[in-house]
């Protein structure tokens, strides 16, 4: 026969298990912590967005991130108005592109600066979800012994160019594989410099950023034709954030929603109008 003193023991803790509180999911992963004014950010109230000095169009507009123009400048406001923050509480800061993407603390809560998400990058920052799908394209003087190529054997022999540690670069020795090895340069204003002085035969940047180059900054300059993506995988922009931050899968639903909503299509339709056209190279 059961003891009543053990019954009423038994009693007393179903009752007091009934009472505690079930294992609850991360607020973060859950959105809950995303509420405006719920983020842990570097300063408390501030949101602090990185990117390059100098910026450049149709990214940026007269190298002033914090004016809210350009596709980038206009997503960077799109995201922080939806995590709660004016633009009066966006504050900006200037990181080179290869530190932003570097091992360590940073100086930044996001970073915004046309990087591409790839897993080696992965390693040492987090992205969020990809706000803008991007190929590259290479630029050439109409005098250079490139202009007329039709495919990336035309381009082999050239002397390419790119900025260092882009996917750019990257473009240049996987999809075209020249017999000689890519010029680096630290910005793309170095790399325009070797490309108008005939240091280079070619130039890989963005397509976004060709058609910007070839129709405001170079008189003689052309599109040669967009690189095809390796492997045929789409390469994708997405914002940097240190790794393992916190701010990340709010960052990633705060994309998610601008574009669910129309705001990206909008904004890639306001900045980045007419980037389209240019030859595939195959």
């Amino acid at each position: 026969m059961r003891s009543p003193r053990l019954g009423y023991t038994l009693l007393l803790v179903v009752a007091l298990a009934a009472c505690a509180p079930a294992d609850e999911p991360d607020p973060q992963a859950s959105g809950a912590g995303c509420a405006p004014g719920g983020l842990k950010t570097l300063t408390a109230g501030k949101l602090t967005f990185g990117t390059d000095d100098p910026v450049y169009p149709p990214w940026f507009v007269e190298n002033k991130p914090d004016n809210g123009q350009g596709f980038e400048g206009a997503v960077a406001l799109a995201v922080a108005t939806k995590l709660g923050y004016t633009k009066e509480n966006v504050v900006w800061v200037r990181v080179p592109f290869n530190t932003a993407i570097a091992p360590g603390a940073k100086t930044y809560d996001i970073d915004i600066n046309e990087f591409s998400i790839t897993d080696e990058r992965k390693q040492a920052v987090d992205f969020s979800a990809p706000y803008y799908d991007v190929t590259q394209a290479v630029v050439a003087l109409k005098s250079s012994r490139v202009a007329g190529a039709k495919s990336i054997a035309d381009l082999r022999g050239a002397k390419l160019g790119a900025q260092v540690g882009t996917t750019s670069l990257k473009a240049i020795n996987e999809s075209v594989q020249p017999t000689a090895a890519p010029q680096v340069y630290n910005n793309n204003d170095d790399a325009k410099q070797a490309l108008q002085n005939g240091s280079i035969d070619g130039l890989v940047v963005d397509l976004p950023t060709a058609f910007y180059i070839t129709s405001a900054e170079l008189d003689n300059g052309l599109i040669v034709g967009q690189l095809p993506q390796p492997s045929g995988t789409p390469e994708q922009f997405g914002l940097v954030l240190d790794k393992g931050s916190a701010l990340t899968a709010c960052v990633s639903q705060a994309v998610i929603a601008l574009r669910g909503d129309g705001t990206l299509a909008g904004l890639e339709k306001q900045w980045l109008a007419g980037v389209s056209g240019a030859p595939v190279l195959s």
